[in-house]
This record gives C-alpha cells, sequence and structure tokens, in this order.
C-alpha cells in the first residue's frame, strides 16, 4: 500500500473524476442554454409585437411596425431552421444536438408560421405602406382586422410558447421528467393555446365588423304602397 504523501503528490492539482463529470455537464448545459436563449428571445419579441399590430390606429405606424415583424419573424425562422439542421448533421450529445431535440416541439408552428404568418405581414405591410404617404393617415378597420387575424399573430406566439420547455429543461429544471408534473403543464399549455386563439378570435371578428357599412334605415312614410 503506497504511502498517503505519495498518493497525494500523484493526485495533487487533479479534481476527482465525478467533480469533473458534473464540471462537464455544468458546462455543456451552459452551452445548451446559450443556443437557445437567442431564439426564444426572438419568437417572443415577434409574438409581443404581432399582439400590438390592431392596436395601432394610423397607417405609418402600423408599416413601422409589420416591418419590425418581418425582421423578427425571418430571424426565428432562420435561426429555428439553422439550429435544428445543425442538429441533424452532427451526431452525439453536444450542446447543439441538445438544442435541436429541444426545439422539435417548435418545428412545426414555425412551419405554420413560414407558410401562413409570413405571406400576411408582407401584404398587410404592404397594405400600410400604401396610405403611409401622409404620416397622420389613419389606418382603416379593414387593414387593422387583418392584423388582428388568428393566422398573423397565433401561430408566432405558439412558436414562443413551444420553446419555453426547451430553455427551462436548459436551465436545469425537468418539469416533463416527472409525470405528476409533465400532465398539468400539457394541460396548462394547451388551455393557454386555447384561449390565445378565441381572443384573437374575437378581436378579429370586431374589427371586421366595423368594416361593414351601416344599416340603410327604410322610412315607414316611404315604405307605405300608395303615400299621397
Amino acid at each position: 500500500m503506497p504511502p498517503y504523501g505519495s498518493t497525494y503528490g500523484t493526485n495533487r492539482g487533479h479534481a476527482p473524476d465525478s467533480l469533473d463529470v458534473e464540471l462537464g455537464k455544468a458546462v455543456d448545459m451552459d452551452s445548451h442554454l446559450l443556443v437557445l436563449l437567442p431564439v426564444a428571445a426572438v419568437w417572443t419579441a415577434a409574438g409581443v409585437v404581432a399582439d400590438g399590430l390592431p392596436r395601432l390606429d394610423h397607417a405609418r405606424s402600423l408599416r413601422r411596425r409589420t416591418g419590425w415583424l418581418s425582421a423578427l419573424t425571418l430571424t426565428g425562422l432562420a435561426l429555428t431552421a439553422a439550429v435544428l439542421v445543425l442538429g441533424l448533421q452532427s451526431a452525439g450529445t453536444t450542446p447543439i444536438d441538445r438544442a435541436a431535440s429541444g426545439l422539435l416541439l417548435a418545428a412545426a408552428p414555425a412551419l405554420v408560421v413560414a407558410a401562413c404568418s409570413a405571406p400576411r405581414i408582407r401584404r398587410l405591410r404592404a397594405g400600410a405602406g400604401a396610405l403611409a404617404a401622409a404620416p397622420d393617415t389613419p389606418a382603416p378597420h379593414g387593414l387593422r382586422a387583418a392584423a388582428a387575424h388568428p393566422l398573423v399573430g397565433l401561430p408566432l406566439q405558439v412558436t414562443a410558447l413551444a420553446v419555453l420547455p426547451a430553455v427551462v429543461s436548459a436551465a436545469g429544471v425537468e418539469l416533463l421528467a416527472t409525470p405528476a408534473v409533465a400532465g398539468p403543464a400539457i394541460t396548462v399549455g394547451a388551455l393557454g393555446v386555447i384561449v390565445i386563439g378565441v381572443r384573437h378570435a374575437l378581436r378579429h371578428n370586431r374589427l371586421a365588423e366595423r368594416t361593414l357599412p351601416p344599416p340603410t334605415t327604410v322610412s315607414p312614410r316611404a315604405a307605405s304602397p300608395l303615400h299621397v
């Protein structure tokens, strides 16, 4: 049995294996989180900007905000696609692989954003730009109703919600690991999506009703067959 001094001299300056493993996990978790945070920030900002579009009552401000929203949407799509593609190309448990597996839940709503929301935002910006020559030109109710359409804001906000579990998991909180927590978390998320969708639909319908012409009232005297 070697003396204590020789063992200490051999291992001096070296951390135990278990400590090396824990340090490696912490560094990997931080790298994983650093990959996901920009994606989550961009989608959250896009959802917030989209939610405020129908409240804008001037064409110039609506055009400016839709420009911001278009840039945020394209950035979010590019970041999400880049992480997923890089994760598919590399094999292993690298931070980019773990980030890509966390973003799989957000892939479906991101596709809806690319197919439905992005073209609507582009048309909305073009429509607001046609009326934005004067700074005080009011935004018509039809344009605001188009901005409140559920396919504009809802997919963006659902994508932001879908990225949230990956960010929470990367921070070290495993919400879906325990069945007692996973069930209520999924239920709350589904109810949140339904509430957001109903809110968008109600607001869109309220603004769309303002675009209808007022009902014409017919005088009873004029409606009589032979009024003399």
